[in-house]
């Protein structure tokens, strides 16, 4: 049985989602504020965190970001009337998987955590990781090199994981888009030539290492 934490300081929409699931067959727990949310996030396990964004003490992006602290892969989805782009990057940036607007219909939250829960895991990358003359971490999210050690963004990571599992050969643009954007459009896309751009600079010390733009497929790393 899947378990799934609601974070909805709404406490009648949290009841209606958390009896309707329950009659799909999951197990539900359910906060009412975002300290709330992380005191159940480190005492118990869960397979998909469904956080409103905007919640007293803590909002759901600080909660999302507690989460990934410890936490990189189980699925988190947000509930949010913003429907600003910047909203959105930021979610994504907190390490969100999805994104839904209120208001919605059950139906349509259903699908996106059955979406969220049948993902296949990718494969595991090791902890630390040779990338020219740099060192990856993606457990601690860090880049090294030499004595200097970086901390990576949440998306940073993700990203640079992906090249890394794809290292030499093209990396589908619209495969990572999808994966950590939610989206394909060019408003993603954009934004996730913006993370290239970061990781290019990040890797400047070493004229090894290079992103490649594979024009119309995506990015190819090569060392």
């Amino acid at each position: 049985m899947k378990k799934i934490l609601i974070a909805e300081d709404e406490l009648s929409l949290a009841g209606v989602i958390a009896d309707s699931l329950k009659r799909k067959g999951f197990a539900v727990k359910t906060a009412e504020n975002g300290l709330e949310a992380i005191k159940q996030v480190h005492t118990e396990a869960f397979d998909l965190y469904i956080l409103d964004v905007m919640m007293p003490k803590l909002s759901g992006w600080d909660v999302a970001g507690e989460i990934r602290k410890h936490d990189p892969d189980t699925p988190i989805l947000f509930l949010t009337a913003k429907t600003g782009k910047e909203d959105l990057i930021k979610g994504y940036g907190a390490g969100g998987n999805d994104y839904l607007r209120k208001p919605f219909h059950f139906e349509e939250l259903l699908l996106r955590i059955k979406e969220l829960l049948n993902r296949v895991p990718e494969p595991a990358v090791s902890e630390n990781i040779q990338v020219g003359r740099y060192i990856f971490n993606p457990v601690r999210q860090e880049l090294s090199f030499q004595n200097e050690t970086e901390n990576l963004s949440y998306k940073e990571n993700e990203l640079l994981k992906e090249l890394v599992r794809s290292r030499g050969e093209v990396l589908d643009r619209k495969k990572v888009l999808l994966r950590l954007w939610g989206d394909d459009d060019f408003f993603s896309t954009r934004n996730m030539d913006a993370y290239i751009s970061r990781l290019r600079k990040k890797f400047k010390k070493d004229p090894a290492v290079s992103i490649l733009n594979i024009r119309g497929l995506g990015y190819k790393l090569v060392t």
